[in-house]
């Protein structure tokens, strides 16, 4: 892989950035994320609707046992079987969608994740977004027994988005 990836698919064209950091190393002391892009996707998130269309741009083994869908959002490909997921829309009208990842917040820590730093904040934002997502980890530990894959279903799947292992709690 090069220090800078050019970005071609259905949202972005000619888009570049430059890897800074080595892949999956030298996060931010506040972001520690518990599974990576490619475990995530193997898993099972965003109805496998994420990212069919830019595989170019990630390393093929992040997709090797992805669970994906080209057709449509699949709330079965979902490692709790549910929709966790807000249309794009409502991303974007709530102010959550950065101008360099128009496909929010998992395009965002794919690309950290693969060594791209941003300077402008961004990168600080996301890390506290992904920060205050805890409070359903914490919902969870007080309101499911251990292991009870059945107990809010919903917000496990959403912990998954954001790269908090659910199955662990």
């Amino acid at each position: 892989m090069s220090n800078v990836i050019v970005v071609n698919d259905l949202m972005q064209q000619s888009y570049r950035y430059e890897l800074v950091a080595p892949i999956g190393q030298q996060f931010h002391s506040d972001f520690k994320p518990q599974l990576s892009p490619q475990q995530m996707l193997a898993l099972g998130v965003f109805g496998g609707k994420y990212m069919t269309d830019c595989k170019d741009e990630f390393p093929r083994e992040w997709f090797a046992h992805a669970r994906l869908c080209h057709e449509f959002h699949d709330p079965a490909l979902n490692f709790f079987g549910v929709n966790a997921s807000q249309p794009l829309q409502v991303w974007q009208e709530k102010g959550w969608i950065y101008k360099d990842d128009p496909r929010g917040w998992f395009q965002w820590y794919a690309r950290y994740f693969l060594g791209r730093r941003l300077t402008d904040g961004e990168d600080e934002r996301q890390i506290k977004r992904w920060r205050l997502f805890r409070r359903h980890l914490v919902q969870v530990e007080r309101n499911c027994l251990p292991g009870d894959y059945t107990c809010r279903r919903v917000q496990r799947q959403a912990l998954l988005h954001w790269a908090y292992d659910a199955r662990s709690i």
